[in-house]
């Protein structure tokens, strides 16, 4: 299943806090996140019951892309966006080279809920980021690194699949062709049940 998280959202099923969890937009037992997204993270997660794929997709030697927008404070140049792309040393790790491109504001993009902050004396600008690895907060971490903080994180593709026509909040079944399409030759579509909204 593909899921738009919104905005606060855990991404579990239960919380001892009391705080929104998949499980406020999601009654389908038997499914977890195959990756995480943080709390304060938007978009894309994939859910399966599916043990093998859920590895498909989260190990990065199989290298199934994750593709980010991050708007960030200030105006970010060719300088930044080439260290983001040849990796960066944040401390306990390395990042892996990656795909980092300034992009125009998406014109698509719902307003968040609660809103950005907005500072008319800094600017702030969008960059779409792809990775092949998933280590916490690591898009933070990175834009971060070179001089330029993240305000707002959308996952917007994993791999083949994207948010196309999935609303805040809203998620949809995948259907087999589209599961085999980053499964091995010959491993089988899917395992689990098949869910419908």
């Amino acid at each position: 299943m593909l899921l738009n998280k919104p905005f606060g959202v855990l991404c579990q099923f239960t919380d001892e806090a009391g705080r929104r969890t998949l499980k406020d937009y999601v009654a389908v037992p038997g499914v977890y996140a195959a990756g995480r997204l943080d709390a304060d993270s938007e978009g894309l997660v994939l859910l399966t019951g599916d043990g093998g794929l859920q590895h498909r997709i989260a190990d990065p030697r199989h290298k199934l892309a994750k593709t980010y927008l991050v708007q960030v404070e200030g105006e970010i140049d060719e300088v930044a966006l080439a260290i983001l792309r040849a990796g960066v040393d944040l401390g306990d790790f390395r990042s892996l080279p990656c795909g980092a491109r300034r992009v125009p504001e998406p014109d698509w993009l719902w307003p968040r809920d609660p809103p950005v902050r907005f500072r008319k004396s800094v600017p702030t600008s969008w960059v779409e980021i792809v990775l092949r690895e998933g280590k916490n907060r690591q898009v933070r971490r990175m834009t971060a690194k070179v001089g330029h903080p993240t305000l707002r994180l959308v996952r917007v593709a994993i791999g083949p699949w994207t948010l196309d026509g999935l609303g805040v909040g809203e998620w949809r079944a995948l259907g087999r062709a589209e599961i085999a399409t980053v499964l091995p030759a010959g491993a089988p579509a899917a395992r689990g049940k098949r869910s419908r909204r």
